[in-house]
C-alpha cells in the first residue's frame, strides 16, 4: 500500500514538513509506503476551464500536475498539508489541486484523504474545511484524528514544540492505516459501491 503526500509549503523543511515527516513514522511503522511531494515552491498556475483535459486525459499545462496524476491513481491515499495564508492554503497548492482532481478521470472512490494545516495561530479551521472538499466531491473517505489535523508553529522547527500538534499527526496516521487497509479488504470482498448514471442539473431556465 502507499500513500502520496503533497506539501503544498514553500519552505522545503519548514514546520508542514514537520508535520509530515511525523506521520511517515508511523506509515513507515505499519508497512505502508509514502512519497512526499513538494508543491509550494513550484511555478504553478490555476485551471482555466478550458476543458481540454476531457479529450486528451491530462491537463493543457505541462506540467507537475501531470507528472503527480499517475501517482495519485496508483494510490491508497493522499495527504494533502498546506501552511495556512489568510485563512487558507497555499494558492501554488490550490492551482495544483484544482488541476489534479479536474483533470484526471479515473475512480478516486474509496481512496482515503486526509489534510494538515499548520499556523503559527489562527485559520487553521478555514484551511482544513477547504482542503477536505477536494476529497468529498469525489468518494474519498476522510480519515480523521483525535484533534482537527494541525500543528503550529511560526518560524522553522517550532512545529516540534507542539506535542498535541504531532500526536494529533500520528494518530492520524494510524487512523488512515486502519482505513486503507480496512477498504482494501471491503473492496476484495465487496467491491466498490454501485454508481448511478451521474445526473448535472444547474439552475438557469
Amino acid at each position: 500500500m502507499k500513500v502520496l503526500m503533497i506539501n503544498g509549503s514553500p519552505r522545503v523543511n519548514g514546520n508542514t514538513s514537520v508535520a509530515l515527516h511525523e506521520m511517515e513514522k508511523i506509515f513507515k511503522k505499519n508497512g505502508i509506503e509514502s512519497e512526499t511531494i513538494q508543491i509550494g515552491n513550484k511555478a504553478i498556475r490555476g485551471c482555466i476551464a478550458c476543458s481540454t483535459c476531457f479529450e486528451s486525459g491530462k491537463c493543457v499545462f505541462d506540467d507537475d500536475v501531470n507528472e503527480v496524476a499517475p501517482k495519485f491513481e496508483e494510490c491508497d491515499g493522499l495527504v494533502v498539508a498546506s501552511p495556512v495564508y489568510y485563512a487558507s492554503a497555499n494558492a501554488t497548492l490550490i492551482a495544483f489541486l484544482d488541476r489534479l482532481f479536474y483533470s484526471t478521470s479515473f475512480d478516486k472512490t474509496m481512496k482515503v484523504g486526509a489534510s494538515v494545516v499548520v499556523a503559527r495561530r489562527g485559520g487553521l479551521s478555514a484551511t482544513f474545511d477547504e482542503l477536505n472538499k477536494y476529497f468529498t466531491i469525489c468518494g474519498m473517505p476522510v480519515a480523521s484524528s483525535t484533534y482537527w489535523n494541525s500543528v503550529h508553529g511560526r518560524m522553522p522547527g517550532e512545529a516540534l514544540q507542539d506535542e498535541e500538534g504531532l500526536q494529533t499527526m500520528r494518530n492520524l496516521a494510524e487512523n488512515m492505516t486502519f482505513l486503507m487497509k480496512s477498504i482494501a479488504l471491503g473492496k476484495e470482498k465487496y467491491g466498490l459501491p454501485e454508481k448511478e448514471d451521474k445526473i448535472v442539473t444547474n439552475f438557469i431556465r
